[in-house]
């Protein structure tokens, strides 16, 4: 885990936080569709233990790399300095309350719909979060925090002034 945390950091400096998301995200998307498919499809006790292994150790070393880190870096720049800490205390809340539906919810799920099903919701919720990330997080490697700022102030005004017109 850690030799990917190092490379996350140096991948996040050298091509930026929306590129890496949109490149190890499809990877996540990938390695759960593989499990879905090694879940309902019988391959042999061997095969499956390995398609599982080799799966699980790409989503995690991958998710360790960009899903996991980033939307809180993310979150860190996008907000004006005067409301920057407690918008990151409520972000970080969000995260933890997040952590624990899905905690929860995991063993019901699997109870109800089997790890096929579990391993295609989330298969789902990240083809959706690639999408989110395609069409509205934008690029801020490389920017002062006050930019990001006034990036996000005029994108908030322009779309008020929209929301007028």
């Amino acid at each position: 885990m850690l030799p990917c945390i190092a490379i996350a950091m140096r991948f996040m400096d050298i091509s930026g936080r929306r590129s890496l998301l949109l490149t190890t995200i499809p990877v996540l998307i990938v390695s759960l569709i593989i499990l879905v498919i090694g879940n309902v499809f019988d391959f042999g006790t061997i095969a499956h233990a390995i398609i599982s292994t080799v799966c699980v150790v790409i989503y995690f070393c991958t998710f360790v790399m960009g899903y996991g880190p980033i939307p809180n870096i993310l979150c860190s720049e996008i907000f004006p300095t005067r409301v920057r800490g407690i918008c990151i205390a409520i972000c970080a809340l969000v995260f933890w309350i997040c952590d624990v539906i899905v905690t929860y919810t995991l063993p019901v799920m699997l109870g109800s719909i089997g790890l096929a099903g579990v391993f295609g919701i989330y298969a789902i919720v990240c083809l959706i979060s690639l999408v989110f990330i395609y069409l509205r997080v934008p690029e801020t490697k490389g920017m002062p925090l006050e930019v990001i700022t006034e990036f996000f102030a005029v994108g908030a005004k322009q779309a008020a002034a929209a929301k007028h017109e």
